[in-house]
């Protein structure tokens, strides 16, 4: 598997680049592409992906810690 970025839009979903294998619970594969994004807001029609339903309805900024000499 190649290098994977998985980034906390803020606002928004989780965007997934690289190439990964995503499953259920019990072990089916969604069909992805190279970047998809996962919905954090619970309102997607298209779970687990995001469809745009949080624009407007959903508030979240989350920051990773500051380390020292990085």
């Amino acid at each position: 598997m190649s290098n994977v970025q998985i980034k906390v839009m803020d606002n928004g979903p989780l965007r997934i680049s690289g190439e990964v294998e995503l499953i259920d619970v019990e072990g089916n594969k969604f069909t992805t592409k190279e970047v998809f994004s996962l919905c954090r807001c619970g309102r997607s029609s298209k779970m687990p992906f995001c469809d745009a339903s949080h624009k407007g309805n959903f508030d979240s900024c989350v920051r990773a810690e500051k380390v020292l000499g990085e």
